[in-house]
């Protein structure tokens, strides 16, 4: 590897994969491209520079920005934007432009270098109302996927790739699909490998979280500073559940499907924390008052939003048994990182996190 390109690089997940890629391939040229759109971001240009990552402001919807980065052998494409309400309020463009066009653009550029492809795309592929139909088991804290599901791919390890495809899924997660089908066809057509993860809830240190995306450190971040918080949709009972996954973890199993592109290549990977690693809403305000030693008060707001969902873990038994890797970074850990970072930069974070709504 002479050269890899991060899109989304100053990202939350962007920026632990060039850290990472650079620390994995030293002599290499690591660059980081983001438009720095999303606040917070910038606050990941010391962390990137201190790394020998070589940042570059451009934007994915603009083809000349990616060519301007030079040759590559390697793209990483971790831009998007990420939130699945994204659209809902009628301005639908940039999602579409961003998540699918700038998809589009980095095939392009790969195309043109023959380099490694490797794709973050994201569980909210799988369409809503096969997801809502799901039978559970609702328990004190948490819902769970019962034994004996109407669709294959269900099962209580979590939701697998054999799960249908069919239906609507929200434009963020349409876009991605989109992408990953298109980058199928690059792949195949050009000949260079493409590689397509589909992750689950990515949490750890250095995300901006929102209510909308990024709950895990909007969560903990509220039980540092102070504030109120609802438990949103599905009778309000907080139990909601989803897996999450350390971006940490995420990168030791990117660092092995660049290696060896070849062995990854031709299916979609689901990569999450699986059952194992995995929080309902409830489970996670008693994680962050035993890290943060505060108690916040919750709110029920029985109503769900649009494209919400009860129940989602990753069933990444396909990857596990192609490589070994499985997550390692517990749910408690990870949650104990975000609060000793907001700790760590109590002033600097306080504008972001503070601005959002509970």
């Amino acid at each position: 590897m002479r050269a890899i390109l991060v899109t989304g690089g100053a990202g939350f997940v962007g920026s632990w994969l060039a850290i990472e890629l650079k620390r994995a391939f030293g002599d290499a040229r690591v660059i980081a491209l983001d438009n720095l759109r999303r606040r917070g971001g910038e606050w990941n240009l010391p962390r990137l520079r201190a790394a020998g990552v070589q940042f570059m402001h451009g934007d994915v919807r603009n083809l000349d920005d990616l060519a301007a980065c030079g040759p590559i052998d390697c793209l990483v494409e971790a831009s998007a934007e990420p939130s699945v309400l994204a659209g809902f309020d009628g301005a639908s463009r940039y999602v579409v432009d961003t998540n699918l066009g700038g998809a589009v653009n980095c095939l392009e550029l790969a195309q043109r270098h023959q380099a490694v492809f490797v794709f973050l795309s994201t569980s909210r592929v799988y369409p809503i109302e096969p997801l809502n139909r799901l039978r559970m088991l609702e328990t004190d804290t948490r819902f769970e996927l019962a034994p004996g599901q109407p669709y294959p791919g269900a099962s209580p390890a979590g939701i697998a790739e054999s799960f249908p495809l069919e239906g609507c899924r929200s434009l963020y997660g349409a876009t991605k699909l989109s992408a990953e089908l298109l980058a199928a066809e690059y792949g195949a057509m050009y000949g260079f490998p493409v590689i397509i993860n589909r992750c689950g809830v990515l949490a750890g240190p250095w995300q901006m979280g929102r209510a909308d995306q990024g709950i895990v450190a909007f969560w903990a971040a509220r039980h540092v500073y102070g504030g109120s918080l609802r438990y949103i949709g599905f009778g309000g009972s907080g139990r909601q559940t989803r897996d999450i996954l350390h971006p940490r973890d995420l990168a030791r199993l990117v660092l092995e499907q660049v290696r060896q592109p070849d062995r990854f290549t031709g299916r979609p990977w689901n990569v999450g924390g699986g059952r194992r690693i995995s929080v309902s809403l409830r489970e996670l305000t008693a994680l962050c008052a035993a890290a943060t030693g505060r108690q916040v008060p919750v709110t029920p707001d029985p109503e769900p939003r649009p494209a919400d969902i009860p129940l989602y873990l990753s069933d990444h038994a396909a990857i596990t048994a192609a490589c070994g890797w499985q997550p390692r970074v517990t749910a408690e850990a990870i949650v104990e990182e975000i609060v000793q970072w907001i700790r760590d930069h109590e002033a600097t974070l306080r504008p972001v996190f503070e601005q959002e709504r509970p």
